[in-house]
């Protein structure tokens, strides 16, 4: 029989700044042995440095099965061994993964195994924590990073790291506080003229108008020129200058994700903006894949980018899209997921091997894909 390439739901996961830290590889139930199918996926070339510096926490279901030799080819730095709770009852698996923590290897235990956890030389827990808290000592003989995963909202986050976590997983990014995304009246309105000059592609002149308006996006914009990705002999100081280093279409993709950025009440960054980050980049990567036009091209990057802008603004898709002088294709992908547009944003926002089939995208290319817009958003959120 053969075994298709496997499908993987990456998870970003955050520490208590909303900063990146590491990347949990989910692999569908179809793909077979879930970690010999992560290292199919791990030996894409680069990998390791596509996804810098973020760890990969990879899943392990049968940890008896593993042997040294599966993990050469892992950077002991770069990669975190997720273990099932149960699994490591056996003392001959807690002899084996003892001996491979001894080796330089991380164990991370899902779930709560007590004195277990000790014996496989296990340094973290991951653990659901969207209901109910692990009793108080369970986090205490493990050093950590530990996991929280299941997280709705920044108020669980919070209560999770009083109780001993440091890192979190969930979709709390799209469930921002109700004050957080909407903002004062003025500020949402400013943001709307903003994206309709992008969206109908004004004059630089314009542009700049609207941004002296708003001094926090004309800081970021500014420090995203002056910043390491554009290493540049010479310091920009006016947005003239960004439009000349950016180029037009250039300035208009960061500006879209720039929206994103704008700093919270509480200093922390935006957990949308990789998120709209990662969207954009693998809408255009996977219409490029399937041979579409460079304009298609870009409004697929839009499509990918505004598709989170009801939660960032706090107000229905409908009212946005009224306010902007969009492109048919963009708008009803946003309204309805409906065109081959929305049934790409509908793939990226949640992949279906049937429904990639019928797209015909290979699994390989959507991996790709992937891969490129985790590394973009990754090289986003370090820039910005």
């Amino acid at each position: 029989m053969v075994i298709e390439f496997p499908l993987v739901e990456l998870q970003a996961v955050s520490n208590a700044h909303n900063e990146w830290v590491a990347l949990t590889f989910d692999l569908s139930a179809d793909s077979g042995d879930a970690f010999q199918a992560a290292l199919t996926l791990l030996k894409t070339p680069d990998v390791f440095a596509a996804l810098a510096p973020l760890d990969c926490i990879l899943p392990v279901p049968q940890p008896a099965l593993l042997e040294l030799s599966h993990l050469e080819t892992l950077p002991p730095n770069r990669v975190i061994l997720r273990v099932p709770a149960d699994a490591c009852a056996e003392p001959a698996v807690q002899k084996k993964l003892s001996g491979y923590a001894d080796a330089g290897y991380r164990i991370m235990i899902e779930g709560v195994a007590g004195m277990a956890a000790t014996l496989c030389g296990a340094k973290s827990l991951m653990v659901d924590a969207a209901q109910a808290l692990p009793p108080v000592l369970a986090l205490v003989a493990q050093p950590g990073p530990h996991l929280a995963t299941g997280m709705g909202s920044e108020q669980r986050i919070a209560e999770c790291a009083k109780a001993g976590f440091s890192w979190f997983a969930g979709d709390f990014a799209l469930h921002p506080p109700h004050d957080a995304s909407a903002g004062d009246g003025t500020s949402r309105k400013r943001l709307l003229a903003l994206l309709g000059l992008l969206a109908r592609d004004a004059d630089s002149r314009e542009l700049e108008v609207l941004l002296k308006q708003d001094p926090a996006l004309s800081y970021h914009l500014l420090k995203l020129v002056n910043s390491a990705a554009f290493a540049l002999s010479s310091p920009i100081h006016s947005f003239s200058q960004a439009i000349n280093v950016l180029g037009r279409r250039q300035l208009q993709r960061w500006l879209q994700l720039l929206l994103y950025a704008r700093q919270q009440d509480d200093g922390m960054a935006n957990p949308l903006l990789p998120l709209a980050a990662v969207r954009a980049a693998q809408m255009e990567a996977l219409s490029k894949a399937l041979g579409w036009e460079r304009d298609q091209q870009d409004m697929a990057f839009v499509a990918g980018v505004f598709s989170l802008l009801d939660v960032l603004l706090g107000m229905p898709m409908t009212e946005i899209v009224a306010a902007l002088s969009l492109d048919l294709d963009v708008v009803m992908a946003l309204l309805d997921r409906g065109g081959p547009l929305g049934e790409l944003l509908a793939l990226v926002e949640r992949h279906d091997r049937a429904a990639l089939d019928r797209a015909g995208i290979e699994h390989e290319t959507y991996w790709q894909a992937q891969l490129q817009a985790y590394h973009w958003a990754i090289q986003v959120s370090r820039n910005i």
